[in-house]
């Protein structure tokens, strides 16, 4: 099988990476060339363009920044869809758009996935982060083996765009940690307390999260980094809101993230690291939120392994 990559940014490189150690027929493609060579290095097969792409190979995947980047995409490989061709949407995007391009390429005679990743960058690089994927029940059967090169945990989260949905929520719930363990920190070094064992109570307690365990690592340090900036945040924020508002869910956390981000934003610009989202509160307090004994960045320290598809308990249809 035939696998194309088009997006080698800061998840995609990755993921392409995953696929190029295991020996995977791989063609790439991006807007940076330095991107595309340093893939030619380790074995890639560099693409002029999208239809090109689509036109040699079997499989070909997405991982690009916005729902417009992926239409421009998907736009110019749609000639080149034909019976046995498929499209891997793993970008953080709309699942309306993903739904309205994925119709188009079944409409083609293709078939086509949302395949977006889930776990930290970190375990990207590793191969061990999760994947979920929409698409019917076929379509994941034969994506299945490229999906577990690329990760470790395997969710087929019913027909395509649920993924796109499912993302986007987990997303959510990651800056809601986010945010509110800056707002523990801040307040525990204001109140007086040690931040390491801080830390520790946190990580051992009901309070505990992923958010808490990966970012408020790199928080402490004062690296902040874990390759994410405050802009693909808000975009998601936004992407989330947007489901709500389709479906008529009235929130009100979201709205106030969203907010907390465009002042952010506005303070730090775009493309400043999520984690320093907590300067705000360093600032109005006058506080270091740092700690000795913090890595700079995050790393996977779990082996690399073959993947495999989770079956959610209680679930008594296949989709």
């Amino acid at each position: 099988m035939k696998i194309g990559f088009i997006g080698l940014g800061n998840v995609g490189h990755k993921l392409a990476g995953s696929l190029l150690r295991n020996g995977v027929d791989l063609s790439v493609l991006d807007l940076n060339p330095e991107f595309v060579a340093a893939m030619v290095d380790k074995g890639a097969r560099a693409v002029s363009s999208a239809a090109e792409m689509m036109q040699n190979c079997d499989v070909v995947i997405t991982c690009l920044p916005s729902p417009a980047a992926c239409n421009l995409v998907v736009t110019e490989m749609l000639p080149y869809v034909t019976p046995g061709k498929i499209w891997l949407e793993m970008s953080t995007t709309d699942q309306a758009e993903v739904e309205r391009l994925g119709a188009l390429v079944l409409e083609a005679g293709g078939a086509a996935a949302d395949c977006p990743v889930s776990g930290g960058c970190h375990r990207a690089d590793t191969g061990n982060i999760a994947i979920f994927a929409g698409c019917d029940r076929q379509t994941f059967e034969t994506v299945l083996p490229v999906l577990t090169i690329m990760g470790r945990r395997i969710l087929h989260t019913g027909p395509l765009g649920s993924a796109s949905m499912l993302k986007v929520l987990t997303n959510y719930l990651a800056t809601v940690h986010l945010v509110a363990n800056a707002e523990a920190l801040v307040t525990a070094k204001a109140a007086g307390m040690d931040l390491n064992t801080t830390f520790e109570a946190i990580r051992i307690s009901s309070g505990n999260s992923f958010s808490h365990e990966t970012e408020s690592q790199v928080i402490l340090n004062g690296s902040r980094d874990i390759s994410f900036t405050m802009d693909l945040v808000k975009k998601d924020i936004g992407l989330f809101q947007e489901i709500a508002e389709r479906n008529n869910v009235p929130l009100e956390i979201s709205p106030l993230l969203g907010r907390i981000f465009d002042d952010g934003i506005a303070r730090y610009g775009m493309r400043e690291l999520s984690p320093n989202i907590i300067k705000r509160l360093e600032e109005a307090t006058g506080l270091d939120i740092r700690a000795p004994g913090f890595p700079p960045e995050m790393a996977d320290d779990e082996p690399e392994e073959r993947g495999y598809e989770v079956v959610p308990t209680g679930r008594d249809s296949v989709f």
